[in-house]
C-alpha cells in the first residue's frame, strides 16, 4: 500500500502546528486535520469571558524560533485568550503553515493494516488517507465534560459551556445566570459574567484554591530585558519541575519559623500566579507544611468576603495544590457583590435542571441562561473518541479500559507508529505546556528521522519498558499530596472513569532526562522492525 502522508497529525493547536513545522524541516510530508475553522486548539475553543493563560506570557511561548521570539510583542503579564489566538495565527502565517491544514475536519477513525505497515486514517468528510505515522495533538483539555444532570435538555433558555463558547461571544447585560462548577473557567468568568448578569447563581460542589494574578499590562524595559535574556531564562525554566522560570525556596515550610514563614507567603501571594506553590519546598511532600499554605489562602478568603457563611462556603477543604491551583483576578471579590448567590451542593448534587432553571437542596432557582463550567474529560477523553485500533483491530478505548498505560506518554504497546503528544504519562498538564510541546515534538521528529536513517519501517515500545514507565508515573505520584483528592488528573470528574494518576508528576528535567536516556541507548525501550 503506497502512503498518502508519511504523517497525519490530529490537531492544529500548538502541538500539531510545531509538530507540522519539525516534520517539514525534515523532509516528510504530513497532513493536518483540524475540527475547527482555524489553528489554536486550547485557545480557539476556549473563548468564555475572561480566559487567560496561567503561565506568564513571555514564558508560554514557543523557543524553537530566536526570530519568533524577537519580533512578538505580548501586551501583558498574563495573555488572554484572543492575543494568545492572535500569536497562533501568527505562528500559521509566518511559517505558512496552513496550506497542509485541513480545517473543519474531524478524524473519525485510524487503523493500522499490520500488512502495509501503515495507518489507514476516515474523517467525517469522507477522506481516506494512509499515512506511515499517526500523531495525536488534541490536547489534554479538548473534550468537555458536559455532566449527566437530569432534565438537562429541559431547559428553554441558552445553555453555554466555558470549553465550547460562541465565537461571537456572549452578552449577559440585564439576564439571570446561572452558573455550574467552580473550577478554573468559573473562576476566571464568574467577575466578567457578574458585571454584566442583573444576577448571577453560582452552583459550587466544590471549593478551590486561587491565586492572584496581579495581572497588568508588559512594562517594556521588562519586555527588552526578557529578550535580551531569552536563552538563559529558558535555560533556568528547564531545569525547574514545572518548566517555569520561578524560583523555588528549598526550605522546609514546617521547620521555617511562623514569622518568617508569613513574610515568604506574603511576598509570594503580592507576586501572584502559580509561584506561589514554590513557596517552600515541601508544600506538596508534607502534610504539615501544606498546612500552613492552604491555611494562609484561607485566612485570605476571610479578609476578602465580607460575609462570614459564603466566606465559610468558599473555603477548600482539601489539600492545596492536589487540584491544579487557579489564577483569578477579582473572584472571591465577586462574591461580595449584590447580585451573586453562591450555593452549595457539595452534600446534595443538584436534582435536575428544569425548564427555567434548576432544583438543588429540594429549592428551585430560576434564570435565563445556564452555564456550564464542568471541565474536561481530561487527558484521555479527546483521544478516545477517534477510533482508534491497533494490531489485531484492538481498540485504544479498549486497552485503556481499566486506565491508560503509555511508554514516556508518547506511545502505546500494540499500536505502532502512533505517538501521541502529551498523552497520559508525560509531564504535560503539570508543566509550562509550550515547553513540554516542543520536547515531545523534537523527540518525535528525531526518532522519524532515526528510523529513516536505518530504513526502520516500525517503531512500537515493548510491554516490559511500558509496564516500567507506568510504574515510574504511579510511583512519583504515591510520594506527593497531589494523588490524594479527587481531581481530574486522576478523572475523578468523570463518571465510570478509572481512577489513575494521568500525568507524570517526577518534574521536567527528570523526563527530559528519561528521554535522553532512551536516545542514548538507541531507543531503549522499543522494538524498532
Amino acid at each position: 500500500m503506497s502512503t498518502d502522508f508519511d504523517a497525519v497529525i490530529i490537531g492544529a493547536g500548538f502541538a500539531g502546528m510545531y509538530m507540522l513545522h519539525r516534520l517539514r524541516q525534515k523532509g516528510f510530508t504530513a497532513r493536518v486535520f483540524e475540527a475547527g475553522e482555524g489553528v489554536g486548539g486550547t485557545w480557539y475553543w476556549n473563548r468564555y469571558p475572561g480566559a487567560r493563560c496561567d503561565v506568564e506570557s513571555v514564558q508560554y511561548s514557543y523557543q524553537f524560533s530566536r526570530e519568533l521570539e524577537q519580533e512578538w510583542e505580548w501586551t501583558e503579564r498574563y495573555a488572554t485568550q484572543p492575543e494568545i489566538l492572535r500569536y497562533a495565527n501568527h505562528v500559521a502565517d509566518r511559517f505558512d503553515l496552513r496550506r497542509d491544514i485541513r480545517f473543519e475536519t474531524r478524524i473519525t477513525a485510524a487503523v493500522f493494516d499490520e500488512t502495509a505497515n501503515a495507518w489507514r486514517v476516515e474523517t467525517d468528510k469522507g477522506d481516506r488517507v494512509a499515512a506511515r505515522f499517526v500523531i495525536t495533538a488534541m490536547g489534554c483539555l479538548s473534550s468537555p465534560n458536559t455532566p449527566k444532570i437530569p432534565g438537562l435538555e429541559d431547559f428553554k433558555g441558552p445553555t453555554y459551556h466555558t470549553g465550547n463558547w460562541p465565537h461571537e461571544g456572549v452578552d449577559f447585560t440585564g439576564k439571570t445566570v446561572g452558573v455550574i462548577g467552580t473550577g478554573s473557567s468559573a473562576i476566571q468568568s464568574i467577575p466578567i459574567m457578574a458585571q454584566q448578569a442583573s444576577h448571577l447563581t453560582v452552583f459550587q460542589r466544590t471549593a478551590n484554591y486561587t491565586v492572584p494574578a496581579h495581572n497588568r499590562p508588559l512594562d517594556p524595559a521588562y519586555v527588552r530585558q526578557v529578550k535580551a535574556n531569552y536563552p538563559e531564562m529558558r535555560r533556568r525554566a528547564r531545569s525547574k519541575p514545572a518548566g517555569i522560570d520561578f524560583t523555588i525556596n528549598p526550605a522546609s515550610a514546617i521547620a521555617t519559623p511562623e514569622a518568617e514563614r508569613r513574610r515568604e507567603f506574603e511576598k509570594r501571594w503580592s507576586y501572584g500566579g502559580l509561584g506561589f506553590m514554590a513557596s517552600f519546598s515541601d508544600l506538596l511532600l508534607n502534610d504539615d507544611s501544606n498546612k500552613t499554605a492552604a491555611d494562609f489562602v484561607r485566612s485570605k478568603i476571610f479578609e476578602v468576603v465580607k460575609d462570614p457563611r459564603t466566606a465559610e462556603l468558599l473555603t477548600p477543604k482539601n489539600i492545596i495544590g492536589c487540584k491544579r491551583l487557579c489564577v483569578d483576578t477579582g473572584y472571591w471579590e465577586t462574591f461580595n457583590r449584590p447580585n451573586v448567590t453562591l450555593v452549595d451542593i457539595s452534600d446534595a448534587p443538584i436534582e435536575r435542571i428544569t425548564a427555567s432553571g434548576l432544583r438543588a437542596r429540594g429549592q428551585d432557582y430560576a434564570f435565563d441562561c445556564l452555564v456550564l463550567a464542568t471541565g474536561f474529560d481530561a487527558m484521555t477523553g479527546a483521544l478516545l473518541k477517534v477510533d482508534i485500533r491497533g494490531r489485531g483491530g484492538v481498540a485504544l478505548r479498549d486497552k485503556w479500559r481499566e486506565g491508560p498505560k503509555s511508554y514516556l506518554g508518547l506511545t502505546v504497546v500494540g499500536f505502532p507508529n502512533l505517538f501521541t503528544i502529551t498523552g497520559p504519562g508525560s509531564p504535560s498538564v503539570l508543566t509550562n505546556m509550550l515547553p513540554s510541546i516542543e520536547q515531545h515534538v523534537d523527540f518525535i521528529a528525531d526518532c522519524l528521522e532515526t528510523m529513516r536513517a536505518r530504513g526502520v519501517n516500525v517503531i512500537e515500545p515493548v510491554e516490559k519498558a511500558q509496564e516500567a514507565w507506568v510504574g515510574q508515573v504511579g510511583d512519583a505520584a504515591n510520594i506527593t499530596l497531589r494523588s490524594t483528592c479527587s481531581s481530574w488528573y486522576v478523572g475523578a470528574n468523570i463518571p465510570g472513569k478509572p481512577r489513575v494518576f494521568m500525568p507524570y508528576i517526577g518534574g521536567f528535567p527528570a523526563y527530559i532526562a528519561a528521554c535522553e536516556t532512551v536516545v542514548k541507548n538507541g531507543y531503549e525501550g522499543f522494538a524498532l522492525a
